[in-house]
């Protein structure tokens, strides 16, 4: 539906002002991940401070595979697992990774063999949270998100650059393939 670079910028602006909401928010913000996780998905869960995941939780960057790159989501997830698995995922943009890859990587703080356990950790963990000093707790998210206080700027100009791609022909097509495999 984006037809020029200014919707481009404002589509994947979106992802960019979640991510830096996640990020600036004093709280820390825990994921719940049950199923997959594709592009966006992936960088939404990176963004989080704590996430706890089912076992049958996979990822996948989509987004070569669909004429872009994952350059909005792409800071926060190499922040995450760091630059050689954040590679592995942008480059093989057709394979999924399992929770286990993701746990092994630091995706995922946790990997549950079923939705009661997962939610049980859930429960502990805010319990905890909700009883720790919120002034701790601050200025430790500050200390986790240390280096990444150009990101209002990052973000926009990799959102600029996906905006850009979204409006290529090779794209185009490719967004078309993926419609008419649903």
């Amino acid at each position: 539906q984006i037809k020029n670079e200014v919707e481009g910028l404002k589509f994947f602006s979106g992802f960019a002002n979640v991510i830096n909401a996640l990020r600036k928010c004093p709280k820390f913000v825990i994921g719940r991940i049950q199923g997959k996780c594709a592009g966006g998905g992936v960088g939404l869960a990176a963004a989080t401070d704590y996430a706890i995941a089912l076992h049958t939780a996979e990822i996948k960057l989509s987004e070569l595979a669909m004429g872009i790159g994952p350059f909005v989501v792409g800071p926060v997830i190499e922040r995450k697992i760091g630059i050689a698995a954040f590679s592995a995922l942008a480059v093989d943009a057709v394979t999924w990774r399992n929770s286990d890859w993701a746990k092994r990587k630091g995706m995922f703080a946790e990997v549950h063999e079923t939705v009661d356990n997962m939610d049980e950790s859930i429960v502990r963990l805010t319990n905890h949270l909700a009883h720790s000093n919120p002034a701790a707790m601050s200025e430790m998210k500050k200390m986790l998100w240390k280096g990444t206080e150009h990101w209002d700027e990052l973000l926009k100009e990799r959102a600029t650059i996906s905006g850009t791609l979204v409006l290529s022909e090779f794209t185009k097509k490719a967004i078309e393939k993926f419609k008419a495999k649903k």
